[in-house]
């Protein structure tokens, strides 16, 4: 098949697991024959005279990293702007494909979306090219706020992936909690929705068995510095697990908008000198951190799958995390980590204590993690199954959408005016 994904990241411009899960599909999808076109884009903050656009295949992907249009804006204080200047461009990318001499009259056999920030694009094209527009739905807005979009900017987003979902042929997610979440969400009138569980190249994250060691214990996190993560409660957490073991720290791996308030909880909590912020890493530093870790943490409080886990297990750290959504599915209690439910900080502390206490059996059970991935989360199957969705997806009648109901927070009465 001819497959056009479209995506706002895409190696080298990556900025959480979106991009990592998308590189990995498409060029598994490559390999196995199919023609892959990704549209993409340039960094934040270029142009077309430092950055322009960027054609290359990699892998045998043909890459067209989108150059910035010149009006200025900026993703973090201009979202929405940003992200339709973006779709603008990549239209206009994605339009070129099409037209001899440019593109060699190249046309897609299906439009594959990832996420809402590529919606206008995607939708455009699949109309233009008159193919089915598949949707792989990372997360949802509401998820990443506890299930409310009280906010404008909230609302905003809400509505782009209720008309992304309400407009694909097709729609995939990671993991059951979040098919269930889309259904909820964004139904009743949605095309069939598959479950797909991300994948994971063992051969890129050696294995290296726990070796007893003298020393404190070190516990690290991997992930967007955002609320939803919960690194906050793994910040709260960790006075406890210093008085029963004592000099334990916590080393914490990422950016986000979160930074300024994560550093002031561990101030609060008198272990800043037990945290440790070191950005983000790349994939050597990363598995030096992993294979160097007594246990890597994970205390989501919403999380679509985690694809963090499926490394670290690959890595063989033992992997303690709560049960947030996919995370509950990635990781079996008992059996390939220790779960703990969100937002319990008690429950996060038994669990690292656990991990700590018996390192035999923690060696075990990242074992049976590494053996797993092999099993549930190898990337020709996810390959296989999305090229299924795309055989069977068919570009639907088109009918005119009211906007939908946006549920909000009401406020308590402490916040009334």
């Amino acid at each position: 098949m001819k497959i056009l994904m479209v995506s706002w990241e895409y190696p080298p411009v990556v900025v959480g697991g979106l991009g990592r899960h998308v590189h990995h599909l498409a060029t598994e999808l490559a390999a196995g024959g199919h023609e892959v076109v990704v549209l993409s884009r340039r960094p934040s903050g270029t142009d077309s005279a430092t950055h322009p656009t960027h054609t290359h295949i990699t892998d045998g992907v043909l890459v067209v990293a989108v150059a910035e249009d010149p009006p200025h804006f900026l993703f973090g204080e201009d979202m929405l702007a940003w992200t339709l200047a973006m779709g603008h461009a990549m239209v206009r990318e994605g339009l070129a494909l099409g037209k001899p001499g440019v593109g060699a009259g190249w046309q897609p056999d299906v439009v594959h979306a990832h996420d809402w920030l590529v919606a206008h694009p995607a939708i455009a094209l699949a109309e233009h090219y008159d193919v089915p527009l598949v949707s792989t739905v990372h997360a949802t807005e509401a998820g990443r706020h506890s299930g409310w979009v009280s906010g404008r900017i909230n609302r905003q987003v809400h509505s782009v992936e209720w008309w992304l979902a309400n407009e694909s042929d097709a729609l995939i997610t990671c993991s059951a909690s979040m098919h269930d979440e889309v259904t909820r969400l964004y139904g009743p009138d949605l095309a069939p929705v598959t479950v797909i569980r991300n994948g994971i190249d063992v051969t890129t994250w050696r294995y290296r068995k726990r070796e007893p060691r003298s020393g404190p214990p070190r516990l690290l996190f991997v992930g967007r510095l955002e609320y939803e993560k919960g690194i906050q409660d793994a910040i709260a957490a960790l006075p406890r697990i210093r008085r029963s073991h004592p000099g334990t720290t916590l080393t914490i791996a990422g950016e986000g908008t979160q930074y300024d308030w994560l550093y002031e909880q561990a101030r609060v909590h008198r272990v800043a000198r037990s945290v440790s912020f070191v950005g983000t890493l790349g994939h050597t530093e990363l598995l030096g951190w992993l294979h160097g870790a007594d246990a890597i943490v994970l205390p989501s409080r919403y999380e679509p799958f985690g694809i963090i886990a499926l490394e670290a297990a690959a890595a063989g750290t033992p992997l303690v995390t709560s049960t947030a959504g996919g995370l509950g599915e990635a990781v079996v209690d008992g059996v390939t980590g220790v779960s703990f439910l969100p937002g319990d900080v008690a429950g996060l502390t038994s669990a690292v204590r656990e991990v700590l206490d018996d390192p035999a059996a923690a060696q075990v059970r990242a074992k049976a993690a590494r053996e797993r991935l092999t099993a549930d989360f190898d990337w020709h199957v996810v390959a296989r199954e999305t090229a299924q969705v795309y055989l069977a997806a068919k570009r639907r009648v088109r009918h005119p959408l009211h906007r939908p109901e946006v549920v909000e927070r009401p406020l308590p009465e402490r916040d009334l005016p």
